[in-house]
């Protein structure tokens, strides 16, 4: 396949076009909203429970939430890198891609049906929601070493990202135009999702190439597969730079990651005053700062390299943190601090794709090289969900939980600063 193809790379960005209504919807803005409100008992405006039973068990509602969201990330980092080893030695990343995805949509439209009286299922929703929606990226972030030349790779991962904001953000519009002005039930916006998802997608699934190397698979795959993933690993562990990478990947997605998918939840109950429709402008205002993150941290890595301005971004995530700590008690202190959160959330994720891919040796096995950058990523999440559910839960505060995130990135910071020079100058 011929590398820089337009066609094929427009096709690929489509795809964060189409999955992008799951992380803006489900995780960051109307769900948590829908989630604290029916798992939340309210008098007189104030919240006097938010308590919630499963299994003859009392848990805090976001405290369960964390836990959920945990397990999903587990599952992936389990599945993921078998997958990915069957996916390149037999060369059908495209179906898991496409499985992933159709699992995801499915189970954000069965978020209609979401209540209280059936909180296991619709907590099962969420579970295979997240599943479907990372399990998918590991296959597609593995095209990107496939379709363009490594100088083009942030340039490209910057697209992709700016067209999931883009994507997301006018679906977000749309449901809100649709629940404000036409009174629609907010779940109707969950079976929304599904059908972006799943119906955007299609622009990807009908150009992306398949079996792109020729493979022939014979004999048990599922064995082969296993085989192909332990030729990586041990490829992998050969790569000082590649390890170290990725072990700062792993700490600062920690802090990253909870942020996005605590910063709704933590709004709610830690600002005082702010009204669920100004908290959720203020998540379209991230996405829209995330666009112009994308390309300002694309363009600032070839002035200074990759590693440096992973640098500069992380630093930032670290003030951000310790301003919201400190700081942000008011809707107009959280309104600043998610303007920065937009600022240098599109330009880490965008960057910390776009890098790694720029590291990888000569191979034929993205998926398997990739299933690990997921299982860095997914299990840093876990740790740093269910480290900021179960502080809360101790302390009775999410503002406790902040103190966590500074530790994350300090720690990633530090190793991304070990990271040893490299003769391709970009990725400095």
């Amino acid at each position: 396949m011929e590398k820089g193809n337009k066609k094929i790379i427009n096709a690929w960005a489509f795809y964060d076009w189409a999955n992008s209504s799951y992380p803006l919807v489900i995780t960051a803005a109307i769900f948590p909203v829908f989630y604290e409100n029916v798992t939340s008992t309210v008098l007189n405006g104030k919240t006097i429970s938010d308590t919630v039973h499963l299994f003859g068990r009392e848990y805090k509602n976001t405290e369960l939430y964390s836990y959920v969201v945990s397990l999903s990330f587990i599952i992936v980092s389990l599945s993921a890198p078998i997958l990915s080893g069957v996916a390149d030695y037999s060369g059908n990343k495209k179906k898991f891609m496409r499985f992933f995805c159709y699992l995801g949509s499915l189970s954000c439209a069965s978020l209609y049906f979401f209540r209280t009286e059936n909180l296991f299922w619709g907590l099962l929703s969420i579970l295979l929601a997240s599943v479907g929606f990372w399990g998918s990226l590991v296959f597609y972030n593995a095209y990107l070493p496939e379709i363009a030349e490594p100088e083009d790779h942030d340039r490209i991962s910057a697209k992709g990202f700016s067209m999931g904001y883009i994507g997301s953000a006018l679906l977000l519009i749309i449901n809100l135009v649709l629940i404000k002005g036409f009174n629609m039930p907010a779940r109707w916006s969950f079976v929304s999702v599904g059908l972006w998802w799943a119906g955007f997608a299609q622009i990807t699934f009908s150009t992306l190439p398949d079996n792109i190397y020729g493979h022939k698979p014979h004999g048990n795959i599922l064995f082969k597969g296993f085989n192909e993933l332990s030729v990586v690993w041990k490829e992998l562990k050969t790569i000082p730079r590649l390890k170290r990478y990725l072990s700062s990947f792993f700490l600062y997605s920690m802090g990253v990651q909870t942020v996005m998918l605590m910063a709704v939840l933590f709004a709610k109950k830690e600002i005082v005053g702010i009204e669920d429709s100004n908290l959720i402008i203020s998540i379209l205002l991230i996405q829209f700062l995330g666009i112009a993150g994308s390309v300002l941290f694309s363009r600032l890595s070839r002035w200074i390299g990759n590693i440096r301005a992973l640098g500069i971004a992380i630093f930032i995530w670290i003030g951000i943190c310790v301003g919201t700590y400190l700081w942000v008690y008011t809707p107009t202190d959280f309104y600043i601090i998610a303007s920065l959160v937009g600022l240098v959330m599109g330009g880490i994720q965008s960057l910390s794709r776009s890098t790694y891919s720029k590291l990888l040796p000569e191979t034929e096995d993205h998926a398997s090289y990739f299933s690990f950058f997921d299982v860095c990523e997914k299990i840093g999440i876990v740790i740093g969900t269910f480290s900021f559910g179960y502080i809360e839960g101790i302390t009775g505060g999410m503002r406790n939980s902040i103190l966590a995130l500074i530790v994350f990135f300090v720690f990633g910071f530090v190793v991304l600063l070990t990271i040893p020079k490299s003769k391709n100058i970009e990725a400095e």
